[in-house]
């Protein structure tokens, strides 16, 4: 028979059969040639990745035997046709060489068993693909031989048989996983990945994530549930990885500048001009590429993944194809029908296999990412401990982190995308050349089209970032603005001015808005581009070819055809640009990066710990030190001995280099000429104490082993045994970041605490003093640095500005600008009466008295906010430990109400609470709980009342009315895809011409409409989303404006900063792209099952299952991911905190030398945050993969639903519904995605509602309680039987006060830390609410008007003094209400129109945040011109404390007694001088009147007064 019957044999029977020939040759050799091709490079593989080998286990034995039973049949079969032959029945040769081949590829086979086994893989991907090969190959002849009525050949009947069972039982065999190696590290790990064990199916479909799928589902993942990160993602092997590369390079390029004849070391002698031009000279083109670095450092890794994108593009093209047959198969009537079966199942199993593939490639992908960003975190962390701090100048802590969060960010997104680069390429070309093939020249049209949306698209992007770098801009100028408020919020109460800052805020914010509507017009554009795109294309396609050429009839298998090739078009062409801005964002970084760690280095060498040759341990010679190698030098000929053993003081004036001295010993400084050593270790103790946020005990330790004894004599000798007792959990109390919860003296402490426990050999000690009270620095210095102290028999190198303890000292150092201009002992420089004795002029004794009386107050003064942050870090993750959570509460409950800088007495207060605490706890405890509530985070399903309150912010019309839109677009796209089933029927009839134009007509009307209706569906939702945000926002802002202060008290600052901050830009930005992509892909969905549904009715059966498997899978995935998101964001800030956290230390972790243990912390919490980050990604294939499989069941349906029914259907409908089906997989994938991201998002409207709803404090203004106009008058104020407490359940802080004050007198407040002295004044203007009795200003309750209408009557020089940023006559005058004039006057009578007159900008000039830029000084000066521009009867002065230096403080008070004689006037008074001429003295104690007179008469009582003033020398 010719080999035309043949192919009738084949095709056109019902029961079709393969010639043996080709069975026998063909199908054999198929899986043969794979396993040979694959094998060479995988052999090489398992040579390089080693694992140890595996036990042989029975599942081995089995496949092993198996194995040989194959081999031997195979030549059986061979042996057989030599008998044959023998025999004289010769075969064709086919019959030797194919059992042959067979025979020798069973045996390599065999040998890859073994050999995986001693190589450790527990499961083989290159075996189980041959199996399967082998398996579906032998199908054919399997079913020939069944079909077959007589056997003729009985061996080979039952050697087939052998065979065929026998791969089977292979096939199934390799599906199961062997044991892990032996010796392997898995043994040790607690809760190792899966991944490492996971089998080759596994591995495929991520099979092995499902355990921690069910886990979430479950209840809420923790911490403790996740998996170890795998070791080659771990930071301890891919940092290093990059490091050695990157050196490499360096190396590089040291090389190049040697070589080219010029050293790049300057030496000392050489100006900056001869650096300059040496410099310029050397521009060779080799700078070290950290680019390069990092492709070979994680390039092969990454090719795998480009490998397995290559194999999806092509595979995407399979499917088309498969639609074409399948359409021309329901057109030919006769055709058989097992034709169809196999089109449907081949079109499932090419779009499954596309799913497994290209999750592959992103698994891969991600994973490269990443490693990207561990490892450039890694090396900007090592770096960033020994850069110079020239460099470090060049970029702030805040631009560091940012290349850490940012930059690296920004690598780990491109990863994902990169193969796009070629891949879209390629994508285009395929789907052209198959359209050319289908449609010929007149696909050019549509590529027309396509090409010129492209412009569109870019245009509309550049302007959506422009738009976005606009809004930015007033985001940050409006969380800048609310973070000002909300730590000034007090004064803003105070002074009454809400109103002002307000309007403020909701200028910014409407700007914001009219951004936000303009980018929501730009985005319902280029959704209308990107919807109608692919119609638009197909439209001018069809157009132009139908009427191109008479005889060109659009029938089904083109039409549909093609439009599932424009549909795979659309996305390459989409994704091109973004890849592009992408990789250019990325770029950018990557110079950044690469900058960063080009910086210079500090050299090791430049302190020389070796010398040991003088006795002194000390010696610098002709030191000339400068901070940075272009600047003028800060230190010069500085020489120094320092004997073993001795204190050496070192004084001058501000500024002259004291410090510097310190910096350029421990090697901070870049050395110019001369040469220093110290022998032996360093202890340093920086001006400004640097704490970390760990344990107080862990502060003090620094890394050393615990020494109890050692550690108690620490303590002692600091001071800070009292201090423990203090805190709520002695010295294990967690410190927030930079030592919030400590006082400025306690931290200085601290820090020198860790130096006295590290036993160091030589101790730089930076003005440990300073911060400290004067009994307390006395104490020290007897106790620690002194000659009788702990540290007597070191050498130590004290900077100090304290004269008392010179005396005692061995040595003084007095520097003068950056020389050493006299060194000798206390007496010698005193008879020199050089500069030393000019400086102990200046300071006469008095002076010191001051300082000391100044320094008594300064312990209590603890930051407003203590906390915010630190409780900020913990209140994400939901269930923090119980211990944890009572500490901050309890923080907060001292923070909130006692270490305000109103000290109030901390000591009593906390046994008091212990006291209660142990006798009645149950009672005591609910009270405690509420202070400062860990934020909760949101565990579990979103309730669906949050979605019916932004559906009410929305508008409920409106949101229906949105939904109705989406209906609408939907049917018209249904619409004109149904119309173009019928236009290609119209071939079938031939009766094309007549109403081509009528077909082309509609088919273009209903894609109009769809785009049209797309657009303002879009857009109506954008306005309403826009809407709701203006709504949130405002209700948010109004109420904190209204909040009493215990709320600021309680709550960290930070959290509330989070709700104007994140929470608002997820409702104004993230939650409305949501809601858009959730809408569309959830109606793209639908309109799919009403197509398929609608061609073929019996589809509906399936659509229950596959529906119930998709919401099951759905819940499993949105559970798990949400608590993975919110794992991931919780250990995210710790890598920050701690990275800026160390930056600031960096010299301290310098001089103990720590640098190792920081950079394996840093690694530990980088590997943390990477090890909930991971199952992270995995979650996302394990979805993709599932989720696509669903879709690839609908098309594998629709595809079989058509064949079944074909004689009632036409192939316009088969087309219809398959090309449809095939469209569905990439909406239900994102639908699910969207729905997880509408959960979390939603969660915002939540948190801002919550914060929009707390309890208000009284009205601002009570219309029917006015009071007039000039009130007060007179200025007489009545306290009758007045008591207050701070908040409910605590104790009474002020007990029935009764006091009245007649108009004008001048009323000091005096009394001991925690007296209630500030509580006075805080309940003049109604901040604390009275719990008994009355105030009375001149008659007027003060507890009956509005709050606006009593303080802005009453004015206050507060002790901190606020300044918000924003021009200088803002802060005078916010409301406008004065002229010019007047606040020139104001300036003049507080001593500060001579500053302000001197500036450019004069009454402009710009305050920056908190008044940075003016001196503390000038700040109290501005509040002084506050005060005079307000003028009113009353005036509260709350003395500010140290922070003030002398001269101000007379400037002040001298103002006050002349500008507001005729005044009220309250001062709370810290230094008795200022007071001693008031009329009357209120001395204050425990909340109760003690005394109240004239000073004189106090005096005379010898009392508590009396006491204070003999303590301040103003008494004998």
């Amino acid at each position: 028979a010719g080999p035309m019957s043949r192919t009738n044999q084949t095709l056109h029977t019902d029961s079709p059969d393969l010639p043996e020939c080709f069975q026998l040759s063909v199908l054999s050799w198929l899986p043969c040639v794979y396993l040979w091709l694959a094998c060479p490079p995988y052999l090489f593989y398992l040579q390089r990745n080693n694992k140890g080998y595996i036990m042989m286990s029975i599942l081995n034995r089995v496949k092993t035997v198996f194995g040989l039973v194959l081999w031997i049949v195979c030549w059986t079969d061979l042996f057989g046709t030599f008998h044959e032959l023998q025999q004289g029945d010769s075969k064709p040769p086919i019959y030797f060489v194919t059992p042959l081949v067979v025979g020798m590829t069973m045996l390599l086979a065999l040998f890859l068993i073994q050999f995986e086994r001693l190589r450790g893989v527990q499961s083989s991907g290159i075996l189980f693909i041959f199996w399967f090969l082998s398996v579906l190959c032998a199908i054919v002849p399997f079913r020939s031989k069944i079909l077959q009525s007589e056997i003729s050949d009985k061996l080979r009947f039952t050697t087939f048989y052998f065979y065929f069972s026998l791969i089977a039982a292979e096939l199934i065999l390799s599906c199961f996983n062997e044991k892990p190696p032996l010796f392997s590290n898995i043994d040790t790990d607690p809760n190792p990945c899966p991944q490492s064990t996971a089998g080759f199916l596994s591995t495929m479909t991520f099979w092995w994530f499902t355990s921690m799928a069910i886990k979430g589902y479950k209840n809420p993942l923790e911490a403790k549930d996740l998996w170890s990160l795998n070791k080659r993602d771990s930071s301890e092997v891919v940092v290093p990885k990059l490091l050695r590369e990157w050196e490499v390079e360096q190396a590089k390029k040291d090389d190049v500048c040697f070589s080219s004849g010029e050293s790049n070391h300057v030496g000392g002698e050489s100006s900056p001009e001869e650096v300059e031009v040496l410099l310029s000279k050397q521009k060779d083109p080799q700078k070290p590429s950290f680019l390069r670095s990092l492709i070979k450092a994680f390039g092969p890794y990454f090719l795998i993944g480009s490998a397995f994108k290559l194999l999806q593009d092509l595979i995407t093209f399979v499917n088309p194809q498969l639609l074409k047959l399948l359409i021309s198969f329901t057109k030919q009537k006769g055709a058989p029908t097992w034709w169809g079966y196999a089109l449907a199942f081949l079109m499932f199993f090419a779009a499954f296999l596309q799913t497994l593939i290209l999750h592959q490639h992103f698994q891969y992908c991600f994973v490269t990412g990443m490693r990207l960003r561990t490892s450039i975190i890694g090396a900007i962390y090592r770096k960033s401990l020994i850069i110079t701090n020239a460099a470090k100048r060049t970029s702030t802590v805040g631009e560091i982190v940012n290349l850490m969060s940012v930059d690296a960010q920004r690598f780990m997104d491109l990863t994902t995308f990169l193969n796009m680069l070629w891949s879209a390429p390629l994508q285009i070309i395929l789907a052209l050349y198959f359209l050319w093939q289908n449609l010929g020249p007149s696909v050019l049209a549509g590529v027309a089209v396509m090409i010129l949306l492209i412009p569109l698209n870019a245009a509309i992007a550049v302007r959506t970032r422009a738009y976005q770098v606009e809004q930015m801009q007033y985001k940050d100028a409006r969380i800048k603005l609310m973070n000002e408020i909300l730590n000034g919020i007090k004064v803003l109460k105070l002074y009454a001015w809400e109103s002002s800052f307000k309007e403020k805020v909701l200028e910014i914010r409407q700007k914001e808005l009219n951004v936000l509507r303009k980018t929501a017009y730009l985005g319902a554009l280029s959704t209308m581009a990107w919807t109608s795109a692919p119609f638009l294309v197909a439209l001018t396609t069809f157009a132009v070819y139908v009427t191109v050429d008479k005889n060109n009839i659009l029938d089904a298998e083109k039409a549909f055809v093609s439009l599932s090739l424009f549909n795979i078009l659309r996305f390459p062409l989409n994704m091109l640009p973004q890849v592009i801005s992408s990789i250019v964002q990325a770029s950018v970084s990557l110079k950044r990066i690469q900058d960063f760690l080009s910086h210079d280095e500090l050299d090791p060498e430049s302190v020389n710990r070796t010398n040991t040759a003088t006795d002194s341990s000390v010696t610098v010679v002709n030191g000339k030190f400068t901070w940075a190698k272009r600047d003028p030098p800060a230190l010069h000929n500085i020489n120094l001995m320092v004997p073993q053993g001795s204190l050496l003081a070192v004084v001058g004036h501000v500024g002259c280099g004291k410090s510097s001295l310190v910096s350029a010993l421990l090697g901070e400084m870049e050395k110019m000429e001369g040469d220093i050593s110290i022998q032996g270790s360093v202890a340093y103790v920086p001006q400004q104490a640097w704490i970390q946020n760990a344990t107080l005990r862990d502060n003090i330790l620094f890394g050393k082993a615990y020494n109890e004894h050692k550690y108690h004599c620490c303590l002692d000798a600091c001071a800070l045994t009292q201090d423990l007792e203090v805190l709520p959990g002695g010295d294990l109390t967690e410190i927030g970041e930079k030592g919030i919860n400590l006082s400025g003296g306690q931290r200085q402490r601290v820090s020198l605490a860790r130096a006295l426990y590290n036993e160091a050999d030589v101790y730089l000690l930076d003005d440990p003093l300073s911060a400290v009270d004067a009994h307390v620095a006395k104490h020290i210095f007897d106790q620690v640095i002194g000659p009788e102290g702990a540290l007597q028999g070191k050498t130590r190198i004290l900077v100090t500005h304290g004269i008392s303890f010179l005396p005692q000292v061995d040595n003084i150092v007095v520097m003068v600008e950056g020389r050493v201009s006299e060194m000798g002992s206390y007496q010698e420089l005193l008879k020199q009466n050089g500069a030393f004795a000019e400086f102990l002029r200046n300071y006469s004794l008095e002076d010191i008295i001051e300082e000391d009386e100044a320094l008594i107050d300064e312990e209590e003064n603890f930051p407003d906010d203590a906390l915010s942050n630190h409780t900020d870090m913990v209140d994400n993750e939901p269930v923090v430990n119980e211990a944890k959570r009572q500490f901050i509460r309890q923080i907060s409950i001292i923070s909130g109400d006692l270490e305000n800088p109103k000290s109030r007495s901390v000591r009593k207060r906390l046994c008091s609470e212990r006291k209660h605490a142990e006798s009645d706890s149950e009672k005591k405890l609910p009270k405690v709980e509420k202070l400062i509530q860990a934020e909760t985070a949101e565990t579990g399903r979103v309730k669906s009342k949050v979605f019916w309150e932004y559906a009410k912010a929305v508008g409920p019309l409106l949101s229906l009315f949105i939904c109705f839109l989406y209906g609408c677009q939907s049917a018209a796209s249904i619409g004109a895809n149904v119309w173009l089933s019928q236009w290609t029927n119209d071939a079938a009839q031939n009766v094309t011409q007549e109403n081509v134009s009528m077909r082309v007509g509609v088919y273009a009307a209903l894609g109009m409409a769809q785009g049209l209706l797309v657009m303002v569906s879009s857009f109506t939702l954008a306005m309403g989303n826009i809407g709701a945000a203006r709504k949130l926002h405002y209700a948010l802002l109004d109420n904190k404006f209204h909040t009493p202060q215990s709320f600021f008290d309680t709550t960290p600052i930070g959290r509330v900063i989070n709700r104007f901050s994140k929470d608002i830009y997820v409702i104004d930005e993230a939650l409305p792209s949501t809601v858009l992509m959730f809408l569309g892909t959830f109606f793209s969905s639908l309109s799919t099952m009403i197509v398929i549904v609608a061609s073929t009715p019996i589809f509906a059966v399936v659509i229950a299952p596959l529906a119930f498997i998709y919401i099951f899978v759905q819940r499993f995935y949105v559970a798990t991911s949400r608590q993975l998101k919110r794992l991931e964001s919780v250990s995210r800030s710790p890598i920050y905190s701690h990275f800026s956290e160390t930056v600031t230390g960096s010299s301290v972790i310098r001089a103990y030398c720590r640098h190792d243990a920081f950079v394996l912390m840093s690694d530990m919490k980088v590997d943390d945050n990477q090890k909930s980050y991971y199952p992270g990604i995995v979650s996302n294939r394990w979805l993709g993969v599932r989720i696509e499989f669903i879709g690839n069941c609908i098309v594998l349906f629709a595809a079989l639903f058509a064949v079944i029914g074909k004689d009632k259907l036409n192939p316009g409908l088969v087309g219809l519904s398959v090309s449809y089906a095939l469209l569905v997989t990439m909406s239900l994938n994102w639908m699910v995605r969207m729905t997880s991201d509408l959960e979390s998002n939603i969660v915002a409207v939540e948190r801002v509602r919550e914060y929009s709803e707390t309890k208000t404090e009284a009205p601002w203004e009570v219309e029917d309680k006015k009071p007039s106009p000039d009130w007060p008058s007179q200025g007489n104020v009545e306290f009758s039987d007045y008591s207050v407490r701070y908040r409910e359940g605590l104790e009474l802080v002020l007990k029935n006060l009764t006091l009245s004050v007649k108009g004008g007198e001048k009323i000091g407040i005096v009394g001991r830390t925690g007296a209630g002295k500030s509580s006075m004044t805080l309940c003049l203007f109604r901040l604390l609410e009275a719990a008994g009795g009355e105030i009375t200003i001149d008659g007027v309750k003060i507890s009956e008007i509005g709050l606006h209408d009593l303080r802005s009557k009453l004015t206050i020089i507060p002790q901190e003094p606020v300044l918000f940023s924003g021009s200088l006559r803002m802060n005078l005058d916010p409301f406008e209400r004065y002229s010019d004039g007047e606040i020139w006057k104001a300036l003049e009578l507080s001593h500060l129109n001579k500053f302000v007159s001197n500036q450019p900008a004069k009454l402009e000039l710009e305050c920056s945040e908190g008044g940075e830029n003016l001196s503390v000084g000038q700040r109290q000066l501005v509040c002084l011109a506050r005060a005079l521009l307000r003028k009113t009867r009353i005036l509260i002065l709350d003395e500010a404390t140290a922070a003030i230096d002398l001269e101000t403080d007379d400037l002040i008070q001298s103002t006050i007694r002349t500008q507001f004689e005729d005044c009220t006037v309250f001062t709370i008074a810290h230094r008795l001088n200022t007071i001693m001429d008031y009329t009357r003295v209120l001395v204050l104690d425990k909340g109760q009147i003690a005394e109240f007179d004239t000073p004189t008469n106090l005096l005379f009582r010898r009392g508590i007064f009396y006491g204070m003033a003999k303590d301040a020398g103003l008494a004998q």
